[in-house]
Parts: structure tokens; sequence; C-alpha cells
């Protein structure tokens, strides 16, 4: 599968001046005049305003930055967004993503009224819009418009280029088990105080308000629930199946950052648990030829940067100055995600609990897996087996993603019976 070449849709607005107004309130719908305004940025936001307020818009060509108004639309509700040429209205911050600068928030999309020639009679949620876009499955458009909007404050150079990378490398992706960016932007705008250029980037998704596999395996934890193994099972093939797509890529792609954490879980009435993979900020192409020390250094310095440390495969710990580094850090990751499912955390979190004295790192590199003994859940020999079977320190013998995919449907073919 040959990767596309995919950029982000950017725009230049350093006359953009960010609103301090508290937004009222949403009412009714607005007209669609302001969709027809000609200079519009790609991502803006836009609140009612008082007559004067609506003059100085005019002369700002109909645009405001994001930079403060999604703030004040947290606590007031509504205001109205714009990336590229569809538009959104907040509903509620959902919780901040990634580092610091990142926000999540639940929007809704807005849809211009439907003329009286295309026989729909009105606004509706994926009548138009996003669903009339080409190339976006029909199953991640939103039955009542809602979707997940990820807004990120860039300050610097090399952060705008991270966010390039994200949305360059998310873009090339479609699977069923991998969260798709549906639209994005980035535009360039004013520092508040400095008056130096600044950056916006949105990043537009489905929603799933069920949580991720870590807000499950919380909730479950503190009532003393666990997985039954053939959900645990179902879960895994899935992530499976997102992570084939990715290792199928030439070059192929890691997702470097495969935890409970980046993992949307979405329950279903008299079906498995939907689960999707989520979050790209650490995808690169997997494999990296280490031919120095330099090298060696360079990937350790980038890996504790980008991947979680209680997921992280021992080469990317400590790396030797000559070693050929490919996609089976992801199946590290894997089965400590699996550990994860069946116990709440990582066996290396239960192993440093266990072990006083030692780092995390020595702990990771032994490898030496510990299983809880206090009373809880009963799990076959076999789970545990292919856990253990995933986390070989040597990457030359740990398995492919196929090879897993075999056994965990030979697994799921036992335990369905």
């Amino acid at each position: 599968m040959k990767a596309p070449t995919n950029t982000p849709i950017e725009t230049t607005r350093p006359d953009l001046i960010p609103t301090s107004r508290a937004p009222a309130p949403p009412e009714e719908e607005e007209s669609s005049s302001h969709a027809a305004c000609p200079s519009r940025a790609n991502a803006i936001v836009k609140h009612r305003r008082e007559p004067d307020d609506e003059l100085q818009a005019a002369a700002m060509g109909c645009s405001f930055s994001g930079l403060n108004a999604l703030y004040d639309t947290v606590g007031g509700g509504g205001g109205d967004i714009w990336v590229n040429d569809y538009r959104f209205r907040v509903v509620r911050r959902l919780g901040d993503a990634g580092p610091a600068g990142s926000f999540v928030f639940l929007v809704k999309e807005v849809v211009a009224a439907a003329t009286a020639s295309d026989g729909t009679g009105g606004a509706v949620p994926g009548a138009s819009g996003l669903a009339k876009k080409k190339g976006i499955d029909p199953s991640h458009i939103s039955a009542d418009g809602t979707y997940a909007l990820k807004k990120v404050l860039i300050q610097n150079e090399q952060h705008l280029e991270q966010v390039r990378q994200e949305i360059r490398v998310s873009s090339q992706f479609s699977h069923p088990n991998l969260l798709p960016l549906l639209e994005n932007a980035i535009i360039a705008v004013k520092g508040v105080q400095d008056g130096l250029q600044n950056h916006e980037a949105y990043l537009l998704f489905p929603v799933h308000l069920d949580g991720t596999l870590q807000d499950i395996n919380k909730n479950m934890l503190e009532k003393k629930e666990y997985f039954p193994t053939i959900s645990i099972l179902q879960i895994f093939r899935q992530l499976c199946a997102g992570l084939k797509h990715m290792h199928s890529f030439d070059p192929p792609y890691s997702h470097n950052g495969v935890k409970p954490d980046n993992v949307l879980i979405t329950q279903r009435k008299d079906q498995p648990h939907l689960a999707i993979l989520m979050d790209f900020e650490s995808a690169r192409p997997a494999r990296i030829a280490i031919r120095s020390q330099a090298d060696a250094m360079q990937l350790q310095e980038w890996a504790s940067e980008h991947c979680s440390a209680h997921y992280r495969a021992p080469e990317l710990w400590e790396c030797p100055t000559h070693a050929d580094i490919d996609e089976r850090t992801d199946i590290w990751s894997l089965g400590c995600c699996l550990y994860a499912m069946m116990y709440g955390k990582s066996p290396f979190d239960y192993e440093l609990d266990e072990a006083a004295g030692e780092s995390l790192q020595s702990v990771t590199k032994s490898a030496q897996i510990k299983w809880p003994t206090e009373a809880g859940p009963s799990y076959p020999d076999s789970l545990r087996q292919f856990v253990t079977w995933m986390l070989q320190p040597h990457p030359a013998v740990r398995p492919h993603i196929d090879d897993i995919i075999i056994h965990v449907d030979k697994l799921i073919a036992k335990y369905s019976i």
C-alpha cells in the first residue's frame, strides 16, 4: 500500500483580531450570509455581536480569530467556527489533548438551509456539508451532526511542523479501527500580547463519547469488575486490524503510542465493543537504520519525548549502535495493552510496584512479567502466554502483526464456544 501525498490546508491571516466579548447563549441558527463572505479565513469563530461590533467585523473581513473566542464559548455557550467550507457550533469542551495548548471540543455542524429546488425542505445535519465531501466514508458522518474538534495553539516553528506532520500522516489512513481525520485547517494569527505571528490548528474527527479504554478500565477497577476473556480478545482483534493497516504501507508506519489512553471504545447493544485507535502525533515510518552512537542517541531522545514510558519497547530505551528498528515496537506496546485490559495497568507498572528500588527502564529491559496473585480475574494460561509472546525483549524474535492476528483469531474461535 503506497502512502499518498497529503498536505495540511493553511491560510495566513495576520489581520485577525481576537474578540474578548463573551458570547451570549446560542439561539436560532444564523443565516448563511456569513458563509458567503469571500475573505473568510480557514478557521474562524463568529459570535452574535452588538451593532458597533458588526461594523468592526465588516472592516476585518467578517472574521474573528478563534484564539480567545473558543475559551469564551466554554463558559457561555454558542459561537460558530468555520473549518474551511464547513460551519460548526461549539457545544462544550470535552477535555485536553496531549501537550499543553491542545483542547478538544464537542461541536455540531450547522448546515445551510436547503433550497426549494433540492426537495429536502431545510437544514438537516448530514444532508449536506461534510456529507457531500468526497472521500469521506459515510459511516463517519454523524447522524446528529456532532463531531470532535481538536484545537492546537502553536507557538513556534518546530511545533508547527509537528502538527503539519500529524495531519499528513493521519490523512493517509482509512480503516474502521483508526480514527479518521475528516477536515483540517491551520491559520496564522497575530499574537495577543507581543504582536508576533502565531498559528492555530483545527482538526475535526468523529466523536465517541463513551470514552477511552483507560476510562473504562479505571471505572471497572473501582467496582472490582473485569473484562471477560472473549471481550478482551474482541477489542484486541480490532486494535490489531488497525495496526495491520498502518504496518501494510510502503514503507510501513508505526503508531508509537499504542496504549489504553489512545483507544476509543463505543459500547454497542448486542454487539462487541467498537475499538478505535487514535492519536497519530507520534506515528512515522517504522523502519530506521541505526549505524552509530549518534543515531542511537537521537532515537532514544525522540522516544523519550513521544512514546509513553510504560508501553515503550526495550530497543527504544537503550538502542544498540548497530540495529534495524521496525514496526515491531508496536507489537511490544500491544502486549502491554493486552495485559492492561486484563489487569488495569501495564505489566511494568505492576512490576514496579513489586520491585523496590528498580527503575522503569530496568524492569522493561528484563521483560520479567509478573502476574497478579491477589483475588481477581481468572484468565486462561493461553491468554497469559499470548502476552508473553509479544513481550520478547529482542525485537528480531518478536512476532509481526500478521502472526498476532492469526493467533488471536484462534483464541476467539476457542473462547466463543
